[in-house]
């Protein structure tokens, strides 16, 4: 039995999430004898677990009007390539994978062309954390055959608008593995007995290497300053980045090292066991580490142009913008946005974190509260069975 999925997706956490479940439904097709055959817009996570990659879309991504506006004719381009490959290998159903604005924009368009092929939405929009306007949703429930949820509150958020939704959970949990021993971990690391780690992690699309990474390294020449055995390490994502993280420890005179997109996977967990506190951009990463328990403090700027835009004209709304803070609905993780992102007040909520054990406490209380919020294992798994069934 021959079978064909399509799966759309980009960024670099859209690329992971898709490598993860095309490695599932590899798995799951070999039980029933299938011959599966995965085509997509994603990135070398996809393509390392057998996809055949259309096009690398991990580049071509951004937050903001502004930011994005060097990105359209790209987009469009990959769009019709897109188009003509659905035509061309008729898959059996259309998987689409977070990246919000392009995903809607295909859902829509299918939608609108009537095509009968099944289109499945795994990682939705946080539609039921954010508004903008006058409480207007996208239109993903009226193009959606099934939605994949992966928080509670993103299932009864849709279900109670009428969408047909199955709540997988969220496949951090089953990522989510014990961290070595801080001594085997400085082994590993070379690091001396009273060295630990000040982790960052600023950008994985590339205007954040303008806007954020700067107000990071400096806040990280300060906290290197007051504390000397602090380390900084910055695990790379994508390769081009590696210089740009290299140059930036220079510039500050930081002691540190960037950790290549190839080692990432290897050395992460010792470099976690190792971290004293984490200074990163919001998003999944804030999920993975309040996972392992390591305190962290979250920030993200955006051009001032688009941060007007999003307030005065589209009325965009959100309560927080880490994950980890939307889903507890509290603020567990501190949180610096636009003029508030600024290197003295995060050094200052850092020397706070880094010497008070009760701040700690604070975050790790709230970590406990998030665990509930996620599921069980076997997130990945579960969507896969679903879609599986349900193309033979």
């Amino acid at each position: 039995m021959n079978k064909k999925i399509f799966i759309s997706t980009g960024e670099v956490s859209g690329d992971l999430h898709g490598g993860l479940l095309s490695k599932a439904l590899f798995d799951e097709a070999r039980k029933y004898s299938i011959n599966l055959e995965i085509y997509g817009l994603g990135g070398e996570k996809m393509k390392n677990e057998g996809v055949k990659i259309i096009q690398d879309t991990t580049s071509i991504s951004a937050i903001g009007i502004w930011e994005a506006l060097p990105l359209l004719i790209p987009m469009i381009n990959i769009q019709k390539k897109f188009y003509k490959s659905l035509k061309k290998y008729r898959p059996n159903c259309l998987i689409l994978i977070d990246y919000m604005g392009p995903n809607i924009k295909i859902g829509n368009k299918l939608k609108r062309m009537k095509n009968n092929m099944p289109i499945y939405y795994y990682i939705a929009p946080q539609e039921w954390a954010w508004r903008i306007g006058n409480n207007s949703t996208t239109n993903l429930i009226n193009f959606s055959d099934k939605i994949f949820a992966i928080f509670k509150q993103e299932a009864n958020f849709y279900k109670r608008r009428g969408g047909n939704v199955f709540w997988v959970g969220h496949p951090m949990i089953d990522l989510t593995k014990k961290l070595p021993s801080k001594r085997d971990s400085r082994t590993i690391l070379k690091l001396r007995a009273n060295q630990n780690i000040l982790l960052l992690m600023p950008a994985s699309r590339p205007q954040e290497l303008r806007y954020i990474l700067p107000t990071y390294l400096k806040t990280a020449k300060k906290l290197q300053l007051k504390y000397p055995n602090l380390i900084v390490y910055i695990p790379s994502c994508r390769k081009v980045f590696d210089e740009k993280f290299t140059k930036g420890l220079e510039k500050y005179e930081i002691k540190g090292k960037v950790i290549s997109q190839d080692d990432v996977s290897e050395l992460k967990p010792y470099i976690y066991s190792l971290t004293k506190l984490a200074l990163c951009k919001s998003g999944t990463v804030n999920m993975e580490l309040a996972l392992y328990q390591i305190p962290q403090i979250v920030g993200y700027r955006v051009s001032r142009v688009t941060a007007f835009i999003a307030k005065k004209i589209l009325n965009f709304k959100v309560r927080f913008i880490s994950p980890v803070n939307l889903l507890v609905k509290k603020l567990i993780i501190p949180e610096f946005i636009q003029k508030n992102f600024n290197e003295k007040r995060i050094f200052y909520k850092a020397c706070r974190l880094l010497d008070l054990s009760s701040e700690q406490a604070k975050i790790k209380k709230g970590y406990s509260l998030l665990k509930k919020e996620l599921g069980e294992e076997g997130v990945v798994e579960r969507a896969a069975r679903e879609i599986i069934n349900s193309i033979i």
